[in-house]
């Protein structure tokens, strides 16, 4: 006579079963799960975050261009601050790929201050710094209020103030500068590719010479060149500003410095990737604790399968499927709360969310493989107790 065959699991059967596994605990397996899931959600909310400062920074820099070079003096060979010769602006200006050129000119020994009552000492670290009338359109920056300097009021005692320094001033019609009261015409929105402004007062030029006693050299030459030129233009600027001493001009890409930070906040996501991979297998050992503990408990029903005829198999995959079901659904809550965090991240420092499809599946297919690890003991252990001894012990 024939030995029948035990009748094969089919997958409803084995979503049925690790359910109601799951249904008979289910304090022990929101615990469990949620230690998946904290994981992932740190996993996914970390890549997301930083994808979403990638796409802002890309953004930025779409709007701002990453062909805009800065020239300023460095040091002489005595290691005296150097400066640049007073032709250096025009010949800039005639090298033939830069589209334009400006410059910006520190005024030396002169102090911001929002009274005359304030103590001289009490500086606030602000600058004075002469501007040209071109300096918003080559180095990209808006006006967050007010206007720019103009042909007239560049000649007066007039100021625009760099979006620090108006925060620092606060909302006021005047500030005082070197005993003398000076108009506040406008206040410059944040310049990502010319930080030093943000901090300074910035005046015209010529009123720079008249009141300050402005001695006319430039401290920051900025250019815009054609795209494709970038390279050639900056390896050729030192020698056009400065020809008997191009060593003593620095030249430098500020777009590069944007891309530097981005490349340091690269570091601190690795590190926070490998805080959220512990927290996985924290998760993970959670999950192998539940189902070893599991086993324990369902001795009984495992006995009772058994002598009703389930194989070794049908109990390992039992025990197999139940595991991935845990590790799936704190997986899935995981995928969500990460896209959440994320979401209301990029929109609290308003950037675009991005969360990579390659992070979600990541995420998913990584419970999985943890879920599986993680039943399989339990699941060999189960399906080796004889159905005797199951239904003796349980």
């Amino acid at each position: 006579m024939a030995v029948p065959r035990p009748a094969r699991l089919r997958p409803s059967d084995l979503l049925r079963l690790g359910g109601y596994g799951l249904r008979s605990r289910p304090l022990r397996a929101v615990l469990s799960a949620l230690g998946i899931a904290i994981g992932i959600a740190a996993m996914v909310a970390v890549v997301g975050i930083s994808s979403s400062s990638q796409a802002d920074l890309d953004r930025k820099l779409a709007a701002l261009g990453t062909n805009m070079l800065r020239v300023s003096p460095g040091q002489t060979m005595m290691g005296d601050e150097a400066t640049l010769p007073d032709d250096s602006l025009s010949m800039i200006k005639r090298v033939g790929p830069v589209l334009s050129a400006t410059a910006t000119g520190s005024v030396s020994d002169t102090s911001v201050y929002r009274s005359d009552r304030i103590p001289e000492q009490e500086t606030g670290g602000l600058s004075v710094v002469a501007a040209q009338l071109d300096l918003l359109e080559t180095v990209g920056a808006n006006m967050a209020d007010g206007t720019w300097l103009n042909a007239a009021t560049a000649r007066y005692p007039a100021v625009v103030l760099g979006a620090g320094a108006a925060r620092r001033l606060g909302d006021i019609p005047t500030v005082y500068i070197d005993g003398r009261w000076y108009t506040v015409i406008g206040v410059l929105g944040a310049v990502a590719l010319a930080p030093e402004l943000d901090n300074a007062v910035l005046i015209g030029w010529d009123a720079a010479k008249a009141y300050l006693g402005f001695d006319g050299h430039f401290t920051t030459v900025y250019t815009r060149a054609v795209e494709s030129q970038v390279e050639a233009v900056k390896a050729v600027l030192g020698r056009t500003a400065n020809p008997e001493n191009p060593d003593e001009v620095d030249v430098s890409r500020p777009s590069d410095v944007l891309t530097a930070k981005r490349a340091a906040n690269a570091s601190f996501t690795a590190l926070l990737l490998g805080l959220g991979a512990v927290a996985l297998l924290v998760g993970g050992i959670g999950v192998a604790n539940t189902m070893v503990i599991s086993v324990l408990e369902r001795r009984a029903e495992i006995g009772l399968r058994r002598s009703l005829g389930a194989t070794r198999g049908q109990i390992r995959t039992q025990f197999v499927s139940e595991a991935l079901l845990l590790a799936l659904l704190g997986g899935v809550g995981g995928v969500g709360g990460g896209y959440v965090v994320t979401t209301v991240y990029a929109g609290a420092q308003n950037w675009p969310t991005m969360v990579p499809p390659w992070a979600v599946a990541g995420g998913l297919g990584a419970t999985l493989v943890i879920g599986a690890v993680a039943g399989l003991y339990p699941a060999v252990r189960a399906a080796r107790l004889a159905p005797t001894e199951a239904l003796a012990t349980g």
